[in-house]
């Protein structure tokens, strides 16, 4: 039995022992007040196979203490879609490094060039800072474009680009960045799809010509879906993915068009499924995140990212504007160990705007006294 031990603190109060993964223990979550030994029902005969899993005490500490924090040292993350330090992907990079783990990005070939100069050259510091003093660094940051699977598949066009050329003698299609991976980081534990794209989202759906549908699919959904079945290989068991999806996956937003609505539909069913096929062949999670939203570069292609933070300070259960900390702060929880029994699961990260079916601040409501 292995009794782990959280740091800065000592540990106090309640005591459970249970079958779990290696995890250690950091910021307590909750206040315990009794002493509990819980003690497990004989496991049918079948499960005695599973011996050489290992037993683990997990101890929590009194409030006022410094437990259940999430612990990824030594984790291995490699993260698709950030280009810049506002977005969902930056901020989830963020809270992986402040937990802990080694992080290597997978950045966009047309964005690279901006990206890495601005890293360079200190323009993101400010947004690196660390609680620990430290700055969020980067191992390892290969070209992307996860539109494309294979150099086959790569247009004459695009290959002749000037900045997909300079990119060309490494790779950046989907089971190239994948092999660069395998290379120059070896195996990893937490894969992080963060990207999305809809060359027509400002077109009603009646008005989205089939190249826009499916190129919205394609990037969105499907490229989510040549990540795992390409980096699935690479990853250690008990390792996890995750994506972002948005509300309009399950609810009508008028201006989120182009077919994205009906891609990041796609992108939550892949999801379950993916849960199921990954997590058989490769024994690692896949989840999902559906955020608020948030006014990156990104979502201002859509045009009215500024009416939808408004509308949702407006209507949702708690009144404020979405921090992007916040998503990296769940997409850490769902990464980590502490999540080990969650997959095929999409959470809301959205001050529950996605529970409301009545918008509190509609004309309709008021009334004239």
């Amino acid at each position: 039995m292995t009794t782990l031990s959280a740091p800065r603190a000592v540990l106090a109060n309640v005591r459970t022992t249970i079958p779990v993964p290696p995890v250690s223990l950091g910021q307590s979550l909750f206040r315990p007040c009794v002493h509990q030994q819980l003690q497990s029902r004989p496991a049918p005969a079948h499960l005695h196979r599973a011996q050489h899993r290992q037993r683990a005490t997990i101890v929590t500490r009194a409030a006022g203490g410094s437990g259940l924090a999430i612990d990824l040292t030594g984790k291995k993350a490699f993260i698709a879609g950030v280009a810049d330090d506002q977005g969902f992907g930056w901020a989830i990079a963020k809270a992986l490094a402040e937990a802990g783990a080694e992080i290597s990005l997978g950045v966009w070939v047309p964005a690279l060039k901006i990206f890495e100069g601005s890293y360079t050259k200190g323009k993101f510091d400010k947004s690196r800072q660390l609680s620990n003093g430290g700055l969020l660094e980067f191992t390892h940051i290969f070209p992307m474009d996860a539109v494309y699977d294979t150099p086959e598949g790569v247009p004459e066009d695009v290959k002749s680009n000037k900045r997909y050329a300079a990119a060309g003698d490494k790779g950046f299609t989907v089971s190239e960045v994948a092999r660069n991976v395998e290379s120059e980081v070896g195996k990893i534990d937490l894969l992080v799809h963060s990207l999305a794209n809809g060359p027509e989202v400002t077109k009603p759906l009646l008005e989205t010509s089939r190249h826009g549908y499916l190129a919205a699919l394609s990037a969105s959904a499907y490229s989510n879906v040549s990540m795992l079945q390409h980096f699935g290989p690479l990853m250690n068991e008990n390792g996890a993915s995750i994506s972002l999806t948005y509300l309009a996956s399950e609810r009508i937003i008028p201006g989120y068009g182009g077919g994205m609505s009906s891609a990041k539909a796609a992108l939550e069913s892949d999801t379950r499924v993916l849960a199921y096929e990954a997590g058989r062949k490769h024994k690692i999670r896949v989840n999902a995140i559906s955020a608020g939203p948030l006014g990156s570069r990104a979502a201002k292609a859509i045009g009215f990212i500024d009416k939808m933070i408004a509308y949702s300070y407006a209507n949702a259960p708690i009144q404020k504007e979405l921090a992007a900390s916040e998503v990296g702060n769940a997409a850490a929880f769902l990464l980590s160990p502490l999540a080990s029994a969650i997959t095929g699961t999409v959470i809301h990260v959205d001050n529950g705007l996605h529970a409301m079916g009545l918008a509190p601040d509609s004309a309709t409501l008021q009334t004239s006294e």
